[in-house]
């Protein structure tokens, strides 16, 4: 039986994934001594270690069953389990061990294949994927097993690319292929047979014999089918005989007293129905098995019993016998793997990059070497890749023990007396390293803050493992728990999320500034559990691999890419996004972000969101996130981080229970339905002595109305902030861009602040991605027509219609033009018709509704404006949507 729960893992009081197996007896001559099953032991301390394997590592404790007091070894067959659990002889780079008194300690580093293009990527104790090898029916172990994945999900995608359409059906097995093929064919054919008649065939490649049980036949059967149908199934197909002698090939069957017929069958089909099967194609046939219960008479004509042949067809996907032996931590429990999502994890660590986008973007974090647990991390060319980053913000030099970042720590120093002496005497031992302060380093593991804490601090130095340090003003239960549940967090991020391959483990340090604090909880507990000495970091390299793990934990967020990819990716934010985003909120309620197109101002507002329901303990009820536009609305609505709602409802309704506002596009606000920014003013300082958080992110260069739009004046947008760097477009659309702003600087529209044109000079375009701009003067039907035929060719070259927009200038000339270019785009045949090639209203929206937005593609159709003083900004937002492609049609008549 199944079980996906059995031990729990213990996780309050260390900072580590624990699992203790409770009592084991250690050395296999021990355990035969003592006549204790083997096999049940084995098996709970081999689940145990490929569960931390599979989830970042940890430590599996073992209380020894026999009374030994010496130092003693896991034992021949356990080590064995280990190795074949790694595939590999290297057992100390996975696994290291001690003993204190009768506690075994088992020190796991998480898996991290060598090459994923050459070795799985999750470990496995069987992989219940099945093979026939000459006449038996073998496992194939977790290398073969990548490799035959790998194979069939190949196949697949080359028999969609190569025929234009997904194969219909699966192909059928060649009955006559080989003598016993056919042999056995006939005999499948057949209605009755003679007990003892020998069959004109041997055991082969296709075909099996077995004897039916002395009892329990039923569930002998359902035992064995599993296995046969996926080993027939992911080879050749074949036929498994039921009720024949192996050896001499004589029919025997079942006596009918034993069986009967009907429920046979039933049983059979069960068996069938319930084995896994994964699916690479699109068409997703069944398995295709056929039953034949054969009548098997004596020599005087009387009906003895039957004998059960099962008919397989070779597979086109991956058949299993039932889920592989295969286990991870899931909260908090051990889990066993469904076959899906072992085959995920086995074979998919990359996501499939278009052409364009592969040469848009740079892999973070290498996979082919990577903890079963990362996902992609990618960065668009020409910004920081994680060395430079790491090297900007946590950089390794032989320089005395450094403190950072600086700003902070002198604020920190000034504002709390007595924490300078405090962390300087518990640094002395260290003379080289990192010691890097956060107000909550829970924050920024995206968790909730404790009240009472005054900062934490991160040591990274040589010859130890990382240390956090909880600084508390008074010594108050719960300090210790925190601690220890911030530094797990931070572990299984640095591996599961960082990619850091080492062995590694985070110590949790409580100190207390407060004099009345007892030398014990100066001192703290720095870990229950005495790690190997291979745990510290040793050379510089290590350091900075470790350094660079955290730049991706700290900086990592999901990329838009993800929807597009079908997979989670992780982008990183620029050193200056990442900047802000560090900001002291409580000393910053109230904060104007300026930010140029495509600096990333919407994924800014959603990462302070964030940051303030772990900072303030608050739900997700209590935070307002307001826009102008519904599809933008919608975007971050589906984020489920905060309430969403557009400018107009914001004025229309009553937020009793909202305490902090975020407000994006704000240029494009107005004050029709009344004055949003008092009202919005209003609500986050409703709480005496506590205000809420308002911070508004805006760009006047994209101002799309000449209408006043109850921002305060330039010079009262105080304090602010800048985003300058501008890391959406492509070369061409960024050169375009350029140009469009200097002509806004030279003729501004009267309601862009002079004093804000200067920023224009700040900018810093990120070079290095390849794309283009087409610009058309054709009449209507012409454009019409070409948008078509372009978008035609961009889904025949990989594109989805997720990633394809087409605006207007105003939402009346949307609805104007719109049905004719959906019913030219959709009389386009494409060679596989799914969602990801249908068009829709959603491809389809004016340049107003879609800011702060993006695609790879926008057609902008005949941008102009009623207002020529803002024509130019409108221009500016059209083309700042584009990532890649950008096409401005304009109408010739």
């Amino acid at each position: 039986m199944e079980t996906n729960q059995c031990y729990p893992v213990v996780e309050r009081s260390h900072p580590d994934l624990v699992i203790n197996i409770g009592e084991v007896s250690l050395g296999e001559g021990n355990r035969k001594k003592l006549n204790i099953t083997q096999k049940q032991e084995k098996t709970r301390f081999t689940q145990a270690v490929c569960a931390l394997l599979n989830s970042g590592g940890g430590v599996i404790l073992i209380e020894m069953a026999n009374n030994h007091e010496r130092p003693m070894e896991l034992g021949h067959d356990l080590e064995q389990s280990l190795r074949y659990l790694i595939e590999s002889t290297d057992f100390h780079t996975f696994f290291e061990h001690n003993q204190q008194e009768r506690h075994f300690s088992i020190f796991v580093k998480s898996w991290s294949s060598e090459d994923s293009s050459m070795r799985p990527g999750i470990c496995s104790l069987s992989s219940s994927l099945y093979r026939r090898s000459g006449t038996s029916s073998l496992t194939m172990r977790s290398s073969e097993a990548f490799d035959f994945l790998k194979t069939k999900k190949k196949d697949a995608k080359n028999s969609l690319t190569n025929e234009g359409s997904p194969p219909s059906k699966i192909p059928k097995a060649d009955c006559r292929s080989t003598s016993e093929s056919l042999a056995a064919y006939k005999i499948f054919q057949k209605n009755r047979l003679n007990y003892g008649e020998i069959l004109p065939f041997p055991e082969s490649q296709s075909t099996e014999f077995k004897q039916f049980a002395t009892k329990n036949i039923q569930k002998y059967v359902q035992e064995i089918i599993p296995e046969y149908v996926s080993a027939f199934s992911n080879s050749k197909g074949g036929y498994l005989f039921i009720g024949v002698d192996n050896e001499s090939r004589e029919v025997r069957g079942c006596t009918k007293e034993n069986v009967d017929r009907n429920s046979l069958k039933n049983v059979i089909a069960t068996a069938i129905s319930n084995v896994p099967v994964v699916h690479f194609c699109s068409s997703k046939p069944s398995l295709q098995c056929t039953t034949k219960i054969i009548d098997v008479f004596k020599d005087d004509g009387e009906l003895y019993g039957y004998l059960c042949v099962v008919r397989v067809e070779p597979f086109c996907c991956a058949v299993f016998s039932g889920n592989p032996k295969s286990w991870m931590v899931k909260n908090m429990r051990i889990h066993r793997l469904k076959a899906e999502e072992w085959v995920h994890m086995m074979i998919d660590p990359d996501p499939e990059l278009l052409s364009d986008l592969a040469e848009a973007f740079e892999s973070q974090l290498s996979l082919s070497h990577r903890p079963p647990l990362c996902r992609p991390v990618y960065s668009k060319k020409g910004l920081e890749h994680k060395v430079d980053l790491q090297r900007h913000l946590f950089p390794v030099t032989s320089d005395p023990l450094r403190y950072t970042p600086e700003s902070l720590w002198t604020e920190l120093s000034s504002e709390h007396e007595g924490l300078e002496e405090l962390i300087n005497k518990h640094m002395r031992p260290f003379s080289q390293g990192i010691l890097i302060f956060s107000r909550s380093w829970a924050v920024d593991l995206n968790l909730h803050k404790k009240e009472g804490v005054i900062c934490d601090a991160l040591l990274i130095a040589q010859n130890s493992p990382p240390i956090l340090y909880t600084i508390l003003g008074e010594q108050e239960a719960g300090g210790q728990g925190y601690c220890t549940r911030t530094a797990f967090a931070l572990k299984q991020k640095l591996v599961n999320t960082g990619g850091y391959t080492g062995k590694v483990c985070v110590m949790a340090k409580v100190l207390c500034l407060s004099p009345q604090c007892t030398t014990e909880c100066l001192e703290g507990a720095v870990s229950l559990i005495d790690y190997p000495g291979s745990y510290s970091l040793g050379d510089t390299q290590q350091v900075e691999a470790l350094l660079q793990a955290l730049v991706i934990v700290l900086l990592g967020f999901r990329s838009f890419l993800s929807d597009q990819l079908g997979c989670e990716v992780l982008n990183l934010l620029t050193a200056q996004q990442y900047e802000l985003f560090s900001t002291n909120l409580r000393k910053n309620r109230e904060l104007f972000v300026h930010g140029l197109p495509g600096s990333g101002k919407t994924i800014m507002a959603m990462k302070i969101m964030e940051k303030i329901r772990n900072v303030f303990h608050c739900e997700t009820r209590r935070i307002l996130y307001i826009c102008e536009n519904q599809p933008l609305r919608n975007f971050v609505r589906k984020k489920k981080i905060c309430e969403a709602v557009t400018r107009k409802t914001f004025m229309r309704d009553n937020f009793k229970d909202i305490d902090h506002i975020i407000i994006d596009e704000a240029q494009n606000f107005r004050m029709e339905d009344g004055d949003w920014y008092w009202k919005a003013k209003t609500i986050t300082q409703r709480a005496k002595g506590c205000p809420g958080i308002l911070w508004i992110f805006l760009d006047y260069f994209q101002t799309s109305h000449m209408c006043p739009s109850g921002l305060p004046s330039y010079s009262c947008q105080y304090p602010r902030e800048q985003l300058t760097r501008v890391v959406r477009n492509a070369d061409d659309i960024a050169k375009y861009l350029r140009e469009i702003m200097q002509a806004i600087r030279e003729n501004p529209p009267p309601n862009l602040p002079s004093e804000y044109l200067a920023m224009s000079h700040e900018a810093e375009w990120v070079p290095g991605v390849a794309g283009n701009i087409t610009i058309k003067d054709l009449d209507l039907e012409e454009m019409i027509i070409y948008v078509a035929d372009e978008c035609h060719f961009l889904l025949r070259n990989g594109y989805s219609s997720k990633d394809i927009v087409v605006l207007f200038s105003t939402a009346s000339e949307m609805n104007k033009y719109k049905d004719k270019f959906l019913k030219e785009m959709r009389k386009r045949k494409f060679s596989q018709i799914d969602d990801e090639s249908t068009f829709t209203d959603a491809n389809l929206d004016s340049v107003r509704r879609f800011s702060g937005l993006e695609r790879n593609i926008v057609f902008g159709i005949n941008p102009s404006t009623a207002e020529a003083a803002i024509f130019d900004n409108l221009l500016l937002c059209l083309a700042s949507r584009a990532n890649k492609h950008l096409y401005i049609l304009r109408l010739s008549n």
